[in-house]
């Protein structure tokens, strides 16, 4: 049979030079019936041969018989390799080989693959969040933090926010802040299965929280959740988290304060967003809901009670703090009952017009404001005299200092020997 390039020179020959069959038939070396069919049929239908594979139509169907059964014990991490299948085989007197066996295994995932419908985004249709862990270096100290970032999928303008934690205040703050942020609500938002929007998944429905069905109800979008294990069902926002990691999170970022960070990283994604995503936004940015007139408090408000010390535990954190920052605080606040509004980053506790705040302690620490149990001193000298380092150095106040100076005064007569 001849090549492509030697049936297009006969070809040329015979149609285009006018050369005689007979002759071209000769200087080719083939017959004039093979120059005839090659110019009735340019290039002939070749038919591939199936070649027999003993071996192969003998292992086939116990291969076959150990995929389907050993599929439902992998995972992710422990997968079945081509190696292993090989040696269990030939522990049950199979012979074949491991290139047969690595054929079989990529024929068998190729018939199993998930095949990808190519999506279309319309303007103000869809938005994507997701959660991913990162690292800063916050105040001096090398910390793992949780980035929120919310994807228009249209435009792909993004928001970022960095938070301590990933837990439901942060994922409802940060959703204030991002529609803020857009000026509008897409109509439909897609996230995980997080614990923070769902409560149990009863496929194909899911029971919502409480709280995040209020959210999306008040900012009128649909909630709309990918499959489980299955993230590149949100492959956008899934890809993009990388992109920022890369353009504005290496080298660490360094600040004192989160909110900062957080700040310079917005910035940093505007700043480096194509031309396109812009042209893009101000078609998609008059599409989008309007927001309410007055914003979605994402604060947990919650009862608490005071013990005698004036310490409150917080639900679902080991934080503990004082309540009160004034002098007189301690003896006001004591035994009694009131709301805590839980922040993000901040708590504020309130008893009928009167309110405090106190900055939202790391999980299993505690910060007492020892400045404030001062009204105490008179009845109190011995638990006073206790915590005497924490008043002098780690407390503010306009008292400390004058008692710090007097304290060390004391201390040293105190210890001055007699004589």
């Amino acid at each position: 049979m001849l090549g492509v390039m030697d049936i297009y020179g006969l070809r040329r020959k015979v149609l285009v030079e006018g050369q005689s069959q007979r002759r071209v038939a000769r200087e080719m070396g083939v017959a004039r019936d093979t120059v005839r069919r090659y110019l009735a049929t340019p290039v002939p239908e070749r038919q591939q041969r199936q070649r027999s594979s003993p071996v192969l139509d003998q292992v086939r169907p116990r291969l076959e018989q150990l995929l389907e059964e050993w599929s439902h014990r992998t995972t992710a991490k422990q997968r079945i390799t081509g190696r292993r299948l090989q040696r269990q085989l030939r522990e049950e007197g199979y012979e074949a080989g491991l290139t047969l066996v690595l054929a079989e295994l990529r024929e068998w995932r190729r018939r199993r693959a998930e095949v990808y419908v190519p999506l279309v985004h319309r303007p103000a249709k869809s938005a994507q969040v997701d959660f991913f862990e990162v690292w800063v270096d916050l105040a001096g100290e090398r910390r793992a933090v949780w980035l929120l970032l919310f994807r228009l999928m249209h435009s792909g303008r993004d928001f970022v926010r960095l938070y301590e934690r990933q837990d439901q205040l942060a994922f409802l703050d940060g959703h204030v802040r991002a529609l803020e942020h857009f000026g509008g609500v897409p109509r439909r938002m897609v996230y995980d299965n997080l614990s923070a929007a769902v409560e149990r998944v009863q496929f194909p429905r899911r029971r919502l929280t409480e709280r995040f069905a209020a959210l999306a109800s008040y900012y009128a979008f649909e909630p709309s959740f990918a499959r489980a294990g299955q993230g590149h069902d949100k492959s956008g926002v899934e890809s993009r988290g990388w992109g920022v990691r890369w353009q504005v999170l290496t080298p660490l970022p360094r600040g004192d304060l989160l909110e900062h960070i957080s700040d310079e990283m917005q910035a940093g994604v505007d700043r480096l967003a194509p031309e396109q995503v812009w042209e893009r936004v101000v078609t998609e940015g008059p599409l989008l809901r309007p927001l309410p007139a007055v914003a979605l408090e994402p604060r947990r408000i919650q009862p608490v009670s005071v013990n005698r010390s004036t310490m409150v535990r917080l639900k679902g954190t080991c934080a503990l703090d004082a309540l009160s920052r004034w002098v007189l605080g301690p003896e006001r606040w004591g035994s009694l009952r009131m709301s805590a509004w839980v922040g993000v980053s901040e708590v504020s506790f309130q008893r009928g017009a009167e309110q405090v705040s106190h900055p939202r302690q790391r999980f299993g620490t505690r910060r007492v404001r020892y400045c404030h149990f001062l009204g105490q001193r008179s009845r109190k000298r011995q638990a006073l005299r206790k915590v005497a380092p924490e008043l002098i150095d780690k407390q503010d106040g306009p008292l400390c200092p004058a008692l710090g100076r007097c304290w060390r005064t004391n201390a040293a007569v105190t210890r001055r020997p007699a004589p």
